[in-house]
């Protein structure tokens, strides 16, 4: 696994679909190789909190087939990168700037960055942070003011599991360790891996993402130009879809996709798979700087507005009234 040095940390990172690591001496698509061509259209794949880039192999490897280069990454603390236990290394404004390293390290100008939950918040920071580095982004169940209840309730006790049942937690994980990877899916592994990895580092993460700032501010959000495709579910309230609806409505140039459920992309990609490609040839075909402004019949309009009723005539009412 390929990877660069951030701040003394090693990032780990796969390409697909034209990166270095994929292209033949003929130059064509190595290892995933279906019909991409190698080279342009840079797309970087962000997984979500204590995750790792395998999440998202397949989509990686069926956005890579239709023409994309495609990047996934694990950020700090996540999967193959280093997992230092200082929790200070660990916030959202370190996890977009270590997207922009790595673009600095490929040598890309600029990308499309997708991410899910952690991953959405990150592409965020690096709308605030760093614009001029972004084609567009696809934002899928971002963390935002709606979420912020749940997530504590819901990550608190996990916080102090890792911490506090350390040694526990590690014989947890040792016994997920010795379960053979051949034997699960590829998700059953994913969902897996959060109890194979040592417990302190993920600590620090949880951490280190207490005690920062979650997401940029909505006044900041709403000057974002950036093209969004943001994807977002009901019935989750860690990743409430109020969330998704309000940051389309936020963002000047969002495009707001109702998935079915968090695993409709997982188990049943096609239709938001199709969602996402049509995205990434909207925004690459786009002059730089431009909106994507082509709607397909499946997405819902991120902006609603109503109608609005003029009055009717003074005299016209009184004239109801009366009768």
């Amino acid at each position: 696994m390929a990877s660069f040095e951030f701040e003394g940390q090693r990032i780990a990172y796969t390409e697909y679909g034209g990166g270095p690591a994929a292209v033949t001496k003929t130059g064509t698509r190595g290892r995933t190789a279906r019909s991409s061509r190698a080279g342009g259209r840079p797309l970087i794949l962000v997984h979500g909190l204590l995750l790792s880039q395998e999440m998202h192999r397949p989509l990686a490897e069926a956005l890579a087939a239709r023409g994309n280069r495609v990047i996934t990454v694990d950020l700090l603390g996540h999967g193959e990168s280093d997992r230092p236990r200082d929790m200070w290394r660990y916030s959202m404004r370190f996890f977009g700037d270590q997207i922009v390293a790595l673009l600095d390290h490929l040598e890309i100008e600029e990308a499309v960055v997708m991410g899910t939950s952690l991953g959405a918040n990150t592409a965020l920071n690096i709308a605030l942070t760093a614009p001029e580095r972004l084609r567009g982004m696809v934002i899928e169940m971002p963390v935002l003011d709606n979420a912020l209840m749940w997530s504590a309730l819901t990550f608190t006790p996990v916080l102090v599991a890792l911490t506090f049942g350390e040694q526990a937690m590690k014989l947890l994980g040792r016994g997920a360790r010795a379960i053979p990877r051949k034997l699960l899916p590829h998700y059953g592994n994913v969902a897996l891996d959060l109890i194979r990895q040592e417990p302190g580092p993920s600590g620090a993460v949880l951490q280190g993402l207490f005690f920062g700032r979650i997401a940029p501010h909505r006044n900041d959000r709403r000057t974002f130009q950036t093209p969004a495709l943001i994807l977002g579910h009901h019935r989750d309230p860690v990743h409430p879809f109020s969330d998704a609806g309000m940051l389309a409505e936020e963002l000047p140039n969002g495009r707001l996709i109702e998935a079915n459920s968090f695993i409709e992309l997982r188990a049943q990609p096609e239709r938001l798979t199709n969602e996402i490609a049509a995205f990434l040839d909207e925004v690459w075909a786009s002059p730089r700087g431009g909106r994507a402004k082509a709607k397909s019949p499946a997405s819902k309009p991120a902006k609603r507005t109503a109608a609005k009723r003029k009055p009717a005539p003074r005299k016209a009412v009184k004239a109801a009234a009366s009768r």
